[in-house]
């Protein structure tokens, strides 16, 4: 027979369960979140995961302070060493991305810079300005 004491622990029951279906898809959300960030830096995802670090209060853009989850991650440039990632989710929409500090080569030359003096600057363009 179905008593009260039954129905409420098979009531927490499939709560945890509902509970633990949605976490897993935020955390899948936030897993190609932090893929499609690292395909657009040109970075590589190491592990092809992100962790849980903590679920509390952050502020969020507007100075509000609301239920977050954080998750960590580590991606690589060189492919030499590892480097820490933090995503912060308000429910199902990324807030923000944090990269730690890495190197990175510029794929384009940085153009050359001239040195002029400017006294030579003046004595030029007042010529010009004369003619």
């Amino acid at each position: 027979m179905l008593t009260l004491g039954n129905m409420f622990v098979l009531m927490l029951l499939a709560t945890a369960a509902a509970w633990v279906w949605h976490n897993h898809g935020l955390r899948e959300r936030a897993l190609e979140r932090v893929k499609q960030h690292c395909a657009k830096l040109d970075i590589e995802l190491l592990d092809g995961a992100v962790a849980l670090k903590r679920i509390g209060f952050v502020k969020d853009a507007s100075g509000r302070r609301r239920l977050a989850r954080v998750y960590n991650f580590e991606f690589t440039v060189t492919g030499e060493t590892r480097h820490a990632g933090v995503i912060t989710q308000f429910g199902a929409h990324s807030a923000q991305i944090e990269l730690a500090p890495y190197p990175f080569e510029a794929k384009e030359p940085l153009p050359s810079a001239e040195v002029i003096e400017l006294s030579q600057w003046r004595q030029d363009h007042a010529t010009k300005n004369r003619q």
